[in-house]
């Protein structure tokens, strides 16, 4: 483990190397809690394509609120992108059962005995369940968790999307070597087992695995007791309600709630798959996340969407 430090404003952050399993060493962050707490470690999962630093606001924003936060990039993106990413056989199993579960042992050996939230977006928030140690997580908050099958995208953007992210990526993945979406336009360069995972998704996502290895992962996901609370914006056009219920279903052992939103409800006129975490929300959406992750108490009772009730 490498780190080095520095100071962003009064917090104190530390630039890490995190060491996976297989030998693979991931780039991130750990900003250091100050103020009132502690209140436990927490670990931040991007969703696919996107820079840890994008969650560096928010993770800053917990910082100085008592939390001890880990930020990192997966495999193949960001400070975690190898020098020749068309000759990488990384996938998108590997951000959960290898990355998550490295960033897992690196907090329990950074901060023993201290719980261990997540705040996931996006896939971020269906990979924990991939990790061994995933059992030992305290509390999970997701937004707009989901493993983007297309029946369940947004029914207006359905025909769009399907055509941009299972038609479009795999061509393009098989011509470059890997997914070029920087020059795109397209969130950032994806590892062409990363593309290849998203465009030929399932409705159950098991039947990528080999059989052999399909109750081992179904094991793990449902060994998870940590509660969940998911979060659905109602113009989320991967995030939608059916493809929260559709991840959640799978964690049958730990209490789970689905809460959907509406972009009036946190202030704004659109917010859609990614901007509950540019910092225009941290005098409101980020201060009713602590209310969850400090307490376990649900900051949107009058919101609880009916899905998951009649789809347990």
């Amino acid at each position: 483990m490498m780190t080095s430090e520095s100071y962003y404003r009064h917090i104190k952050v530390e630039e890490v190397s995190i060491a996976c399993s297989d030998g693979v060493s991931l780039g991130g962050h750990v900003w250091h809690g100050e103020g009132p707490g502690p209140h436990g470690c927490v670990i931040i999962n991007n969703a696919t394509g996107v820079l840890a630093k994008y969650y560096h606001r928010y993770a800053r924003f917990l910082a100085e609120r008592g939390f001890d936060v880990l930020t990192y990039d997966y495999r193949g993106i960001g400070a975690s992108r190898p020098a020749n990413l068309a000759g990488c056989k990384f996938r998108w199993r590997d951000w959960g059962a290898l990355d998550f579960e490295a960033a897992i042992h690196f907090m329990r050996r950074r901060f023993p005995g201290t719980p261990i939230k997540v705040v996931g977006h996006s896939v971020g928030g269906y990979l924990p369940g991939l990790a061994a140690s995933a059992a030992q997580l305290d509390r999970m908050l997701t937004v707009g968790a989901q493993y983007a099958w297309f029946g369940d995208y947004a029914r207006n953007h359905r025909v769009t999307m399907f055509l941009k992210w299972h038609v479009i990526m795999p061509l393009l993945t098989a011509i470059v070597g890997y997914f070029p979406g920087k020059r795109l336009g397209w969130l950032e360069d994806l590892p062409a087992g990363v593309a290849y995972e998203w465009s030929f998704r399932r409705p159950r996502f098991e039947v990528a695995y080999d059989v052999t290895e399909r109750s081992e992962v179904l094991s793990r996901i449902g060994s998870v007791t940590a509660p969940i609370l998911a979060l659905s914006m109602s113009d989320d056009e991967f995030g939608t309600p059916e493809a929260i219920g559709r991840t959640l279903s799978y964690y049958t052992n730990a209490k789970r709630t689905i809460v959907c939103l509406n972009p009036k409800d946190v202030g704004q006129e659109k917010v859609g798959h990614f901007n509950l975490f540019h910092d225009s929300h941290s005098s409101g959406f980020w201060l009713d996340t602590l209310v969850w992750l400090r307490g376990g108490v649900n900051p949107w009772p009058n919101k609880i969407a009916r899905f998951l009730q009649e789809n347990p």
